[in-house]
């Protein structure tokens, strides 16, 4: 954190809705808020962490108010990102021990491991579906954010897509929502702890 420079210079105009502002900050902090989960890695989709994260950023950003202290907007995203992740792995041990039934050393042993499970073709299948069934534009957002696997900040994507960013942003979670409720509805619940609102 030391080594970020203070990047409120820009939450006055985020606060005030402005997209390129929040590029600016994200272009900073993104990769600060990565790094921050990196030990989460093993057990949680680190990415839908930090694009919840940074999500939540731009929705509260009009609501932080400046304490004295530097980096007051990152501050609150590495700790709703840490919380978030926290959530993510506790959810994802109780399913692990869920499928396991009573077998609960087994599973705990096996992620530490690290052992890989092969995919599963039906439900690949049902992801296939899902995919097509999303609006264009989610589905364009959606599929930059994957194709960039990390290497980029959304900005970057965004841009690429001919979209602002906080419409992209705007986007992704469109497209993440749709592709929940397509999987739910075709039997494949997955809970990944959206919080109300959490998702446009």
């Amino acid at each position: 954190m030391t080594e970020t420079l203070d990047l409120d210079v820009h939450l006055a105009a985020i606060a005030a809705g402005d997209a390129t502002a929040f590029g600016r900050w994200l272009a900073g902090a993104e990769p600060v808020v990565r790094r921050s989960l990196r030990s989460f890695a093993a057990r949680v989709d680190v990415e839908a962490v930090v694009q919840e994260t940074l999500l939540r950023a731009w929705q509260v950003a009009p609501r932080v108010e400046p304490d004295g202290r530097p980096n007051g907007l990152l501050r609150l995203a590495l700790r709703a990102g840490r919380n978030l992740a926290i959530d993510e792995s506790r959810r994802a041990g109780a399913r692990e021990v869920q499928l396991q039934g009573g077998e609960g050393e087994a599973s705990v042993s096996s992620l530490e491991e690290g052992s890989p499970s092969l995919p599963d073709p039906l439900l690949r299948r049902v992801i296939a579906i899902c995919w097509e069934k999303l609006p264009p534009q989610p589905q364009i957002a959606l599929r930059a954010r994957l194709d960039a696997a990390g290497a980029e900040p959304d900005a970057t994507s965004a841009a690429r897509c001919g979209m602002r960013l906080n419409t992209f942003l705007q986007n992704v979670a469109r497209a993440r929502k749709h592709l929940l409720a397509c999987l739910d509805s075709q039997g494949v619940p997955i809970d990944v702890g959206l919080s109300p609102g959490g998702a446009p």
